[in-house]
């Protein structure tokens, strides 16, 4: 059983010759119960100050882990989006890399259509220049057999013997030129 204060100041003793003072007990009863009471309101004062400081410490943990979730969230999300952005540098350097390989593929191919394409005009240039020299060179032919067996022909006003004209000049008329 508990003692209360108000038990202490309202307790009662039996008398017995010779017994103790009445009001010196009283007396002691009375200050023991005051300090009883002072201390339980301190008691109770200190329970207080506790639950509010545990009420504060939870708290205060209830924001640290709070903070650290946000913290931790925050920092998965980070290397999430340097991951995202490598993979991301990568596609587009590999994708730089594929279209110059491409480009300079194309170049290279252009470039060398183009060599075979002048390598082939200069070709032709050649064969047409040695046609032309041989078509130029079979007609100056047919033209000196043409002059070897042809008759002499003798235009009025001009006399043409032998590259000679009746005039004393020397001019080497063909007979397909009209003078």
């Amino acid at each position: 059983m508990r003692i209360t204060p108000i038990d202490i100041a309202h307790k009662s003793f039996g008398k017995k010759m010779m017994g103790l003072d009445a009001d010196e007990v009283m007396d002691f009863l009375q200050q023991i119960a005051s300090q009883m009471e002072a201390l339980i309101q301190e008691r109770n004062s200190l329970k207080e100050a506790i639950r509010e400081k545990e009420l504060s410490l939870m708290e205060y943990k209830e924001r640290d882990q709070v903070l650290k979730d946000t913290i931790a969230t925050a920092t998965q999300m980070a290397e999430r989006l340097r991951q995202d952005a490598d993979r991301e540098a990568k596609l587009i350097i590999a994708d730089a890399q594929q279209k110059a390989e491409i480009i300079t593929r194309d170049s290279r191919d252009s470039l060398k259509k183009m060599y075979q394409e002048v390598t082939e005009l200069k070709r032709a240039r050649l064969q047409f220049e040695a046609n032309l020299k041989a078509l130029a060179q079979a007609h100056l032919s047919l033209l000196e057999q043409g002059e070897k067996y042809m008759p002499q022909m003798q235009l009025p006003g001009h006399n043409i013997v032998n590259g000679n004209n009746g005039g004393g000049r020397t001019t080497n008329v063909s007979p397909l030129s009209a003078e």
